[in-house]
């Protein structure tokens, strides 16, 4: 279906501009959304969508509220990506909304082949910002952590529970649960991947389908796993820096004292939970659901 008319429509109503959308591209990346680039007027933007309503099934919240979530990280002034218009059921290609195009890299194999030296200190100020933005009237899901957990070890028993290390990690969780805490706005998928970085530094934090309230620790850790790292193993934040360094630009952002033992709770955590959603690709694969290569590989 050629959306160009139908696109060339939203951007002159939300624009006050008559024009034709062109250049329209479907752009690589994004495991779960399309996303295409396009210029309009002689400025270039971008659309998010789903085409059709299966593939927002399951999730806790559509578009609408993703993209209030993004306005709001951008008036809290995060370097959030700016929503131009969003998509309405009389459209007719699905859900979704359109933002301004950043000009930046966000290959991490690009990015962290020279890293430019702020970036780790530009992304701790930025989780800061993150974690500061209101979130009242913001209809996200609160992550409770000790649900999570079990919902995590269901998960690993519908898998078939014959893996010692993700059983070992389950345990070591469940004995390590940290204290409830004061939950905040969580990005909940802050890495490499999804950070846009130019010479200056960063340039934009995207991909917001897993925002949620919960314990700003989970952020922190997350971008530290090992497989955000990109093969820079011997840099274990975000695969450009050291520790040190990133936490020192958070808590001086935030004026909050980073807790190690609780950003260690969510590393394992997350690593625990990218570990059983590896076996659930592989057994999309498996099924025939997926033929997709990306699914087997990851399973792999």
């Amino acid at each position: 279906m050629d959306i160009t008319p139908i696109l060339s429509d939203i951007m002159a109503r939300a624009t006050g501009t008559a024009g034709t959308v062109e250049k329209l591209t479907r752009l690589s990346g994004g495991a779960n959304m399309e996303s295409s680039s396009f210029d309009f007027a002689g400025l270039g933007f971008v659309l998010r969508r789903a085409p059709s309503a299966e593939m927002m099934a399951g999730r806790p919240f559509g578009h609408d509220v993703e993209a209030a979530v993004v306005r709001a990280a951008r008036k809290g002034g995060v370097l959030a990506p700016e929503i131009v218009a969003e998509l309405t059921a009389a459209d007719g290609i699905g859900t979704g909304y359109v933002m301004r195009r950043v000009e930046a890299e966000v290959n991490p194999a690009m990015i962290l082949a020279d890293p430019p030296s702020c970036l780790i200190t530009d992304i701790g100020r930025a989780l800061a910002a993150i974690h500061s933005v209101p979130t009242d009237g913001l209809e996200l899901p609160l992550m409770e952590t000790r649900s999570a957990l079990a919902e995590l070890g269901a998960r690993f028993q519908a898998y078939g529970g014959d893996r010692p290390i993700i059983a070992l990690a389950l345990r070591w969780c469940a004995d390590n649960l940290p204290d409830p805490t004061e939950p905040v706005l969580v990005h909940g998928d802050c890495r490499m991947g999804n950070l846009m970085v130019d010479a200056d530094g960063l340039a934009a934090v995207l991909d917001w389908e897993l925002a949620h309230l919960g314990d700003a620790h989970e952020d922190l850790a997350y971008g530290c796993m090992t497989v955000w790292r990109f093969g820079h193993i011997e840099l274990p934040a975000f695969g450009c820096a050291d520790l040190e360094t990133y936490f020192t630009a958070y808590e001086a952002e935030s004026g909050t004292k980073v807790e190690y033992d609780r950003f260690r709770f969510w590393l394992i955590y997350r690593t625990l939970w990218w570990a059983l959603g590896c076996l659930q690709m592989a057994e999309i694969w498996r099924q025939g659901i997926d033929r997709n290569l990306e699914r087997a590989v990851i399973g792999r």
